[in-house]
């Protein structure tokens, strides 16, 4: 487009660049990634197998989109440093639940529940703060996205 913007399926990216809108595309199939398996790995049974398999897949790409994420915020800080933000304290959070797990920490089931739980949960209020007034909800969620969710991210 002629105005530096790129529209992709009604959302509209603020950058013709191609390093940018490749960043945007691994960022995108990452964070469905880490949607997907997420909620395999809550729904499923919570012994070896399908949960532990699932939720290390979900850390990981977590940790793809946190690092893309970044790199995209970088590239537009003043714009985005609240996703920044909530993508730090998502990938943090995950950190915390994976290490209280795996070092078998004192009251380790509760801190990975709350940890893993709350890095699901921030990773969808990052992309309906970005997305919110263009996804599938349209312009019912413009009040929240912008002042609520920007105001408990900083």
């Amino acid at each position: 487009m002629d105005d530096g913007t790129t529209n992709l399926a009604g959302i509209v990216i603020p950058s013709t660049h191609p390093v940018f809108l490749t960043v945007v595309g691994v960022h995108i199939v990452l964070g469905l990634a880490c949607t997907v398996t997420g909620a395999v790995a809550m729904l499923s049974p919570k012994r070896a197998g399908r949960h532990p398999r699932y939720g290390t897949i979900y850390f990981w790409c977590l940790a793809g989109v946190f690092l893309t994420a970044a790199s995209l915020a970088a590239a537009r800080w003043l714009e985005d440093y609240h996703l920044f933000i909530l993508g730090a304290l998502s990938f943090a959070s995950a950190c915390l639940g994976r290490q209280a797990r795996r070092r078998r920490w004192r009251y380790w089931v509760r801190l990975h529940i709350t940890g893993m739980g709350a890095s699901y949960v921030l990773l969808l209020i990052a992309f309906y703060v970005d997305n919110g007034g263009t996804s599938l909800f349209g312009e019912s969620f413009r009040p929240l996205r912008i002042g609520y969710c920007r105001q408990l991210s900083g």
